[in-house]
């Protein structure tokens, strides 16, 4: 099992109840609790529409406008000016501006260009152009105001598109495999999966109250490319010697402040049972989670008490009624699983993964992008958890002609093994959380490490996650090199800066297991110091490498003395 790392823990035994339906009873413990039992949030798109998008955000309850907003898509995004030294000091409302970040849910990551261009007119016509691609396969916009919602709703819906549960204590979007129904190497197209989990359980009364989020994946491809290892439940494509090509059940991963690998139940779930298990799994949260405090309210501490014989065990007598095979573990990764550059469909046409910088577009460049995706004779694109775009459907006289118009636009299908490995969270910039900016930074990196490694042969991608809080939206504990946001001291002064992980990574090609990564005592670096410190790190990497055992940089990483990562 995949625990290397793990360092998240259940609670100690206590005279205080954690909170847990099934053996507490269901009387509120906080604050969270006690208005989600009045009004879990599904009901406050009807006050949207009909009262605050006519009053404005002055007309907003506090309870919706910090709790209830969030089950559809809203967030209030941080006011400008106010630096990170002041994050943990300030009342919400002293850090919101009264704008939102709003979250469009891409379930599997499937769009169409129809959909796409709709995205971009929206992101244009009220978000300033702004969109950035996310880890969990979303688009996000910016400068969203509550005026704005019942049009941008009616917009999204009529190509099939929402917002419903896209953040909140709820089952979050699904995340899918990228190249789900084209990919010639694929075991299963885990479409069917999806929607059904979706369609039945998206918007359900009884799950709209969970202890906190609940995030899933599922994936047929063999490149395992949904980071399932960090989610609360996961099912991985595996053949069953006996029974067939199905899923292996992960449950209880998760990052932020207390990372956690998720570990295998070592069951086998076949296809037309997958949305039974999901339901089962987040059954298992909403009635035993601990809901008491919210820093051990994830699935994750409950797996840390129970184990997973005693998860699985639960599982089949208390919500499923039968018991699941036992399954085989999927195989090490065949292949990248962020789909970056060429490849043959099945049908014999292509997809092209691309690379944007550190994840950030914008309103015109999706439209650009619809424009080109069309012209080249497609319709389909999917995003991806790795801040990636997947186009779909290209006839292969046409590949080279969009890479080439795909590059003018920013995003590219041969980027630098640099470009392809960072990603960056929203940061400062608009995250009331933030103590550093990111995307700025990480973009300048980039193009810095770029122009300095220009010409150096790196054997293996460096992924650079950079984070401008401690709570890992940008994954920094399973990154060669992850930066987590701080305030550092350097030569006496207090600066944006960052806390270095080194030698973290996700189950890949190039990795049997994934992996936390780890600490080095001290050593801290300066926000606009990115390019320097991974530079010097890459270099000893290259220089310090096992080259005839293929030494990958995580591996170099947890061997090396701690003065060569400095």
């Amino acid at each position: 099992m995949a625990t290397e790392g793990a360092r998240a823990r259940a609670p100690r035994p206590s005279s205080k109840p954690n909170g847990q339906w099934k053996l507490d009873g269901k009387a509120p413990l906080n604050g969270n609790e006690e208005w989600k039992q009045v009004d879990n949030g599904l009901a406050v798109r009807e006050r949207i529409e009909n009262i605050y998008s006519q009053g404005g955000f002055a007309s907003i309850d506090p309870t919706d406008l910090h709790g209830r907003f969030r089950v559809w898509g809203l967030y209030t995004q941080r006011k400008p000016g106010i630096d990170g030294g002041r994050t943990a000091t300030l009342e919400p409302h002293e850090l919101e501006d009264e704008y939102f970040m709003l979250r469009v849910r891409i379930d599997g990551g499937q769009l169409t260009t129809e959909q796409l261009r709709v995205i971009a007119d929206i992101s244009n016509d009220f978000g300033r152009g702004t969109a950035d691609l996310t880890d969990r396969q979303n688009v996000q916009l910016h400068w969203i105001e509550v005026e704005s919602m019942p049009e941008i709703w009616r917009r999204l819906e009529a190509v099939g598109l929402g917002t419903t549960e896209a953040c909140g204590d709820v089952p979050r979007v699904v995340l899918g495999s990228p190249v789900a129904g084209i990919a010639a190497d694929e075991l299963i197209d885990p479409t069917p999966q999806i929607d059904e989990i979706t369609s039945r359980f998206i918007g359900d009364e009884t799950l709209a109250n969970l202890p906190r989020k609940f995030k899933s994946a599922i994936t047929g491809h063999p490149s395992q490319d949904v980071v399932h290892e960090i989610n609360d439940v996961a099912f991985v494509a595996v053949q069953h010697p006996q029974l067939g090509i199905g899923y292996d059940l992960w449950v209880g991963g998760g990052l932020s402040t207390a990372p956690r690998l998720g570990e295998r139940l070592g069951v086998f779930v076949a296809p037309e049972r997958v949305a039974e298990a999901w339901h089962g799994v987040a059954q298992i949260f909403r009635d035993y989670g601990y809901r008491r405090l919210r820093n051990k309210a994830r699935l994750k501490f409950l797996l840390a008490e129970w184990g997973p014989e005693k998860f699985r065990q639960v599982l089949q007598d208390e919500y499923l009624g039968y018991a699941l095979p036992d399954g085989p573990a999927a195989p090490k990764p065949s292949s990248k699983g962020d789909h970056v550059g060429v490849h043959r469909q099945k049908d014999g046409r292509f997809y092209i993964g691309v690379t944007p910088i550190v994840g950030r577009v914008s309103g015109p460049t999706l439209a650009k992008l619809a424009d080109l995706i069309e012209a080249h004779g497609s319709t389909r694109l999917r995003t991806t958890p790795h801040q990636k775009l997947v186009i779909l459907d290209i006839p292969e006289q046409n590949v080279e002609p969009l890479i080439a118009a795909l590059d003018v636009i920013g995003l590219s299908a041969r980027p630098s093994l640099i470009r392809r490995g960072t990603i960056a969270c929203t940061g400062i910039e608009f995250c009331k959380l933030a103590i550093v900016e990111t995307k700025a930074y990480a973009t300048d990196a980039v193009l810095q490490l770029e122009e300095r490694l220009e010409g150096i042969d790196l054997p293996q991608p460096i992924s650079l996650h950079v984070n401008g809080c401690p709570n890992s939206c940008a994954r920094i504990q399973t990154a060669d090199i992850g930066l987590k946001g701080q305030l550092v001291t350097i030569d006496g002064e207090q600066v944006p800066g960052y806390q270095v992980h080194l030698g973290g990574g996700l189950a890949t090609a190039d990795r049997e297991e994934a992996g936390l990564g780890r600490t080095v005592r001290g050593l801290k670096v300066p926000a606009d110091g990115i390019a320097d410190y991974a530079e010097r790190v890459v270099r000893r990497f290259l220089q310090d490498r096992d080259a005839a055992a293929d030494e990958t940089f995580a591996q170099w990483a947890h061997r090396a003395e701690e003065e060569q990562l400095q």
